[in-house]
């Protein structure tokens, strides 16, 4: 049947070999520059495109409900914004200092300077994909990173000042660390560095500059006293950034195999494996301390075993998801201790999730990678890690990963150092908020908008105390009031401290519900005798 069959006759584009003739392909005008892509492989990396692009929203959602409700939706804007940011910074020069066909060790030229001649050429990272197509999805890629980094603004930052460092942290760090661990040319890339989708171009790059952040930014006031709530305000948010993650993922990690294969099916395969035995493990810690099965413990948990897995998804069998997710559930948690050690307001624990978790993950990928998994795609060799008995592999990640982490952290103390001390002079670069502003929250004072209209948010409810006196309130006794209700509630506690004398005993009224007696409404203010709920 298949000998009788006139393939030329069957309704597609004949895949060809690409004859080398301009550095852009050819012209569209007198050839046909599709056949030398198959179709499957050009719509699996922009379905990958968009799945990454919808990562970045996560971050926002996830970064946002961590926070405190003032500052939330300022949040979600730094990383829609990095997205907008990042992408001209990639068409501009970013693109062409990280992927060009003549960068050196260190990082690129700007033979592509403003996407120039970027068309149909094979692109470095795989000849199975045309430039145009491998410079839109490896965008996405630096827009996440940054989107990750500019989380250790929370609740203190100003926002043009984070959008300036944005374009420079970018072209200073994520694209040269990109170039030497993706580029052909670059060093770990010849040292033979294993980095599947971003163990340290994304993570450990991203997670090294918001620990420098934090640092030189300060703490948010009132950092390490009871006056600071730490409890995220919005687990839903939490969740719905994690599903937007987990999803998007597939994108991140199968759309690395860089065409429509059985290395990208396994890269899928041991991405969801890992998330779930991450958020399992992460959970159980959680429950062991605390007695509670945390919602937000599990997500952490998940994003940890996704952060652990990205250098490896392209190179590991399916069992090993299970000791990366494991691995990155137990060192990612305890990993969160990490910033009372170096006395870093890390808000969003994004150097134990994403600095750590990129660093195990890198490890393991040095003992875990196997050359027949790497050649599922039908062209990649690689030496392997220890499975394959290739002992320097280890030594060589661990070599990635520290200068990684040691290059971002330096550079971007320099830039942020260096515009803070510009701050002195330009108004615009100074990078932190008064202490009144602060106390208004990033929202209103930056933004002039909010994530919510009106919330009124009560923590617990007790029962009632029949003399009519309000217990201790152990959480919100000494919240930031502005964070924890709205400006209607604060009018009603005003009303209530004027009729009841001042005292202390009409804020908590405003706080606390209470069960009433049998008979009665049952949700009364334990402070305001017959005043319902």
């Amino acid at each position: 049947m298949a000998s009788s069959t006139n393939l030329d006759a069957l309704p597609y584009v004949p895949y060809v070999a690409y004859n080398g003739t301009s550095p852009t392909g050819g012209d569209s005008l007198k050839e046909n520059l599709n056949v030398f892509y198959e179709s499957g492989d050009i719509a699996w990396m922009i379905t990958s495109t968009a799945l990454v692009l919808l990562m970045i929203p996560g971050v926002g959602f996830f970064y946002s409900g961590l926070a405190r409700r003032k500052s939330a939706l300022s949040l979600i804007w730094l990383s829609i914004m990095a997205t907008a940011v990042t992408t001209f910074q990639w068409f501009f020069w970013g693109y062409s200092l990280t992927f060009s066909h003549q960068a050196g060790k260190f990082i690129g030229t700007l033979d592509n300077f403003g996407f120039r001649n970027v068309l149909a050429q094979p692109s470095v990272g795989s000849a199975r994909i045309p430039d145009l197509m491998f410079s839109v999805y490896q965008g996405m890629f630096s827009a996440i990173t940054v989107a990750l980094a500019v989380g250790a603004v929370c609740e203190r930052g100003r926002m043009l000042p984070c959008v300036i460092f944005m374009f420079i942290w970018a072209t200073l760090v994520y694209d040269p660390i990109a170039c030497w661990t993706w580029n052909p040319s670059g060093w770990v890339y010849q040292l033979g560095g294993l980095d599947f989708a971003g163990g340290t171009p994304v993570h450990i790059s991203s997670g090294s500059a918001a620990l420098a952040y934090c640092y030189l930014i300060g703490p948010r006031t009132g950092y390490g006293t009871q006056a600071l709530n730490f409890r995220p305000h919005n687990v839903t948010h939490i969740v719905i950034g994690t599903v937007f993650l987990w999803v998007g993922w597939f994108g991140f990690n199968a759309g690395s195999a860089l065409s429509a294969n059985l290395r990208a099916v396994m890269a899928a395969v041991v991405t969801n494996l890992a998330a779930c035995m991450g958020g399992i493990t992460w959970c159980l810690v959680d429950y062991r301390l605390e007695r509670k099965w945390s919602t937000v413990g599990f997500c952490s948990g998940v994003i940890a075993g996704l952060v652990a897995i990205t250098p490896g998804s392209g190179f590991v069998p399916a069992w090993a998801a299970i000791i990366y997710g494991i691995c990155a559930g137990l060192g990612c948690n305890f990993a969160t201790q990490i910033k009372y050690w170096v006395r870093a307001d890390d808000a969003l624990d994004i150097f134990a999730v994403h600095g750590i978790g990129g660093l195990i993950g890198n490890l393991l990928t040095g003992i875990f990678a196997a050359d027949y998994i790497a050649h599922l795609d039908g062209y990649t060799v690689i030496a392997g890690g220890w499975l394959n008995r290739h002992w320097i592999q280890l030594a060589i990640h661990l070599c990635d990963s520290l200068v990684g982490m040691a290059y971002s952290f330096t550079v971007t103390l320099l830039i942020l150092g260096t515009m803070s001390y510009l701050g002195k002079y330009v108004p615009a670069l100074k990078l932190r908020m008064t202490a009144e502003e602060e106390a208004l929250g990033v929202d209103d004072a930056e933004i002039g908008e909010f994530a919510y209209d009106y919330v009124d948010l009560v923590r617990e409810v007790k029962p009632r105390d029949p003399a009519g006196e309000v217990g201790r309130v152990s959480e919100d006794e000494e919240v930031d009031a502005d964070s924890q209700r709205s400006h209607s509630r604060t009018q009603m506690v005003k009303g209530l401290e004027t009729r009841e004398g001042g005292g202390r005993g009409a804020a908590y009224a405003m706080r606390t519900l209470s069960r009433s007696s049998v008979g009665a409404d049952p949700y009364v203010y334990s402070g305001a005798a017959g005043s319902t709920a």
